[in-house]
This record gives structure tokens, C-alpha cells and sequence, in this order.
């Protein structure tokens, strides 16, 4: 009979380990959950690699790196903290945006099961007091420009997580904005961004041309 739970077990956790190795995840556990750590990445994070795992892809103004996740499969239990702060499991995108927040304006967002979930947050909260403050929205097609430090918001239907992104610069004349980001293309960046998107003007109302796109949420800490 122990043969048989034994046998059970290690089904269990060879499907569990499948699942993780197979599907792109942008979720997160809790910041006080214990996790393992790992010193080397398992075999998803190691093929079909666009930058090897963990190589430095580049830096957002403001000095803030991101590192390559191989790729979208790719998927490590292993929590990084930035300041004494949980920013994320890296290196996944959500990782990446909670610790620009940090960096640059002192806050940072809640749990969220996927990327596309910060979209229904509402507030974000400010690490050196514990003070909420608002997190606006603003769907693509606003009357609201963006703004450099808004976060770009991909729909549940992009890889069945979406995505996040940081805007790091606004031209508003040239109709273009280059943005920051981890676990996307994970392709070098060409300078201190990682892509540039277009923005089109029209009747009083700004949309930026990109799939998947929902919109962008704004720090309010006035």
C-alpha cells in the first residue's frame, strides 16, 4: 500500500512540474510563501532560448535592469526582492514592472495570478509608509495621454497571462513611445528600451498600436 501513495506522489509532481515547464505563467505566490530556490534552471529554461537565461537584456532609465527568461515557457520558482521588498519571480514581466515602480516612485503593486490582473487593481502602495494611493485606468483610446512611467496592460488572451510593460519615454509630436519590459521577445535591448510602439492621435483621443493591448495604469500620488 505505501508502494502505491509513493507511486501517486511522484506522478503528482512529475504532471505538476510538466504544467510549469509547458505553459507560459505570469502568476505569483504570496511574498511570505516559502519557495525553493534553484541553482540552475531547469531544461525549459535552458532550449529555445533567445538571451540565456538570466543574462542582463538591458537598462531602463533610472538604472533599472532587466534579465532574460529564455523564453514565455520558461518558469522559476525562485522570488527576487529588491530594497528588502518581494518584486516578483523571476524574470517574469510582472517582476520587472513591480520593481521599476519601487525604484522610481517608492511603490509597488499587489498579487496578481497573471499580468492582465493588475489591470482590475486600484491602488498601489507606497513601500515607506504602507499608504494606498490610486491606480488609475485608462483604456487604450483615452482622452489622457500616456505618460512616462505608466504601465501598458496586454489582455488574458495574449499567452493566456497578457503582459505589462513600463513607458519610458512619450514623443508626442512623432507619434511614438519606447517602453521597458522582461519575458517578451527576451531579446537584447538596442539602447535603454526594449521596443518602440506607435501612437496615433484622433478627435481628442490617444491609442497606442499594439495587440492585445488594453490600455495603461497611472501612479496618482498627488
Amino acid at each position: 500500500m505505501k508502494s502505491k501513495y509513493l507511486l501517486i506522489t511522484i506522478l503528482t509532481l512529475s504532471l505538476t512540474t510538466l504544467t510549469l515547464s509547458t505553459f507560459s505563467w505570469a502568476g505569483e505566490p504570496s511574498p511570505s510563501a516559502s519557495l525553493p530556490t534553484s541553482s540552475a534552471p531547469p531544461a525549459a529554461c535552458q532550449t529555445d532560448c533567445a538571451t540565456p537565461y538570466g543574462q542582463v537584456l538591458g537598462r531602463a532609465p533610472g538604472n533599472v535592469t532587466a534579465y532574460s527568461n529564455c523564453n514565455a515557457k520558461c518558469v522559476i520558482l525562485e522570488p527576487n526582492r529588491e530594497k528588502d521588498t518581494y518584486t516578483g519571480l523571476k524574470w517574469q514581466c510582472v517582476e520587472f514592472a513591480r520593481r521599476w515602480l519601487l525604484n522610481q516612485t517608492g511603490v509597488v503593486y499587489g498579487d496578481v495570478d497573471t499580468a492582465a490582473d493588475i489591470w482590475k487593481l486600484h491602488t498601489v502602495t507606497r513601500v515607506s509608509d504602507g499608504t494606498p494611493l490610486p491606480f488609475e485606468s485608462h483604456l487604450n483610446g483615452a482622452p489622457t495621454v500616456p505618460q512616462v512611467g505608466d504601465l501598458l496592460i496586454y489582455a488574458k488572451e495574449y499567452l493566456n497571462t497578457g503582459h505589462v510593460a513600463i513607458i519610458t519615454q512619450v514623443d508626442k509630436h512623432s507619434g511614438v513611445l519606447n517602453i521597458a519590459e522582461q519575458n517578451f521577445a527576451n531579446a537584447k535591448w538596442p539602447a535603454d528600451y526594449a521596443r518602440t510602439l506607435p501612437m496615433v492621435e484622433k478627435a481628442g483621443k490617444y491609442w497606442i498600436l499594439d495587440g492585445y493591448l488594453l490600455g495603461w495604469k497611472h501612479v496618482s500620488t498627488k
